[in-house]
């Protein structure tokens, strides 16, 4: 009885080294695949396609398409790092700026990606905030430290076209005669012109931040900002006026709505505003969650918004993406 109590232990060691050598695990079921939208995801650029669908950027290097039926699926990217925007030329050329000055473009609609190589680059912060596409295949891309970036191939090669600055430039307005309205930290706006050195800078009279600027034909434009600044412009940019739209939250960006013929802002905690001129009303998108929104896109009769999450308003009803 001994001698088998001495060499139990010796006969599990060996049949486990057995187990181990001849015995293959073998796998069960099937891989996971995530869902394309998940909760932890946060937005923060809308781009829309020739065929309606709907190009979004944000977080992880993530770039999803939502299709007209709204299905949602995620498209390939050379990036993890977060995307802060996204912009389209035509049915084609697209391309998307984020932190750490990656900018990626794509020739397929956004099928593919590559990642645009020898971007300038600072030796302080390189966060791209907004990209914005003109005709030709030119972009600009703006961003922390004085980044005005330029591109006339559709993404793929980049140029500094202003001096670096401790400044961020938030937002850029390109206009059909190649006029350029920068806005940025501080109430900051500049004037240039593209394939042009000159810049003009523009007293706004304001302190806070410009996040978001954009005119709807050369002479009427409209910038907002932070703690509820939105100014109004009749002449190209050249002078500016505060104008009051019943919000004091942050405001991330403007567009201007071509069939109801009005702007409308978006910001932080969910809040909204419609209008023009001395008319205009606000509200909420959901007071059940009061989530901030960085973008509005326009499609067809649909406001799309993305931030916090994604989801259209039309006017009286906000519908959210579920994960």
């Amino acid at each position: 009885m001994n001698v088998i109590m001495a060499l139990m232990p010796w006969a599990i060691i060996a049949a486990l080294l057995c187990a181990a050598i001849f015995i293959k695990p073998q796998s069960v079921g099937s891989t996971i695949i995530p869902s394309a939208l998940e909760r932890r995801d946060q937005f923060y650029g809308l781009a829309e396609l020739k065929d309606g669908s709907v190009l979004v950027s944000g977080s992880y290097g993530k770039v999803l398409s939502i299709n007209k039926d709204g299905k949602v699926s995620r498209l390939d990217t050379p990036t993890r790092k977060t995307l802060q925007d996204i912009a389209v030329w035509d049915s084609t050329h697209a391309v998307a700026v984020g932190n750490d000055g990656v900018i990626i473009f794509s020739g397929d609609a956004g099928l593919t990606w590559q990642q645009a190589v020898d971007v300038p680059r600072s030796e302080v912060a390189n966060k791209l905030n907004r990209v914005r596409v003109g005709n030709d295949g030119f972009a600009i891309a703006t961003g922390e430290m004085g980044a005005v970036l330029a591109s006339y191939d559709f993404g793929e090669k980049w140029q500094r076209v202003r001096e670096e600055e401790d400044v961020a430039w938030n937002d850029v307005a390109i206009l059909d005669d190649g006029q350029l309205i920068l806005v940025g930290e501080f109430g900051r706006i500049l004037l240039g012109r593209v394939g042009s050195e000159e810049w003009q800078e523009v007293d706004s009279l304001q302190a806070s931040s410009l996040m978001s600027v954009n005119f709807r034909d050369q002479l009427h434009g409209l910038a907002v900002g932070l703690e509820g600044l939105v100014l109004e412009t009749e002449d190209g940019g050249h002078n500016w006026n505060a104008m009051e739209v019943g919000l004091t939250d942050h405001l991330f960006d403007v567009v201007w709505l071509a069939e109801q013929k009005q702007w409308f802002v978006t910001g932080s905690l969910g809040r909204w505003a419609v209008g023009k001129g001395g008319e205009w009303e606000n509200g909420i998108l959901d007071k059940r969650n009061l989530s901030w929104h960085v973008r509005a896109l326009p499609v067809g009769n649909t406001l799309w918004l993305v931030g916090a999450n994604i989801g259209t308003w039309d006017g009286e009803r906000w519908s959210q993406l579920r994960p």
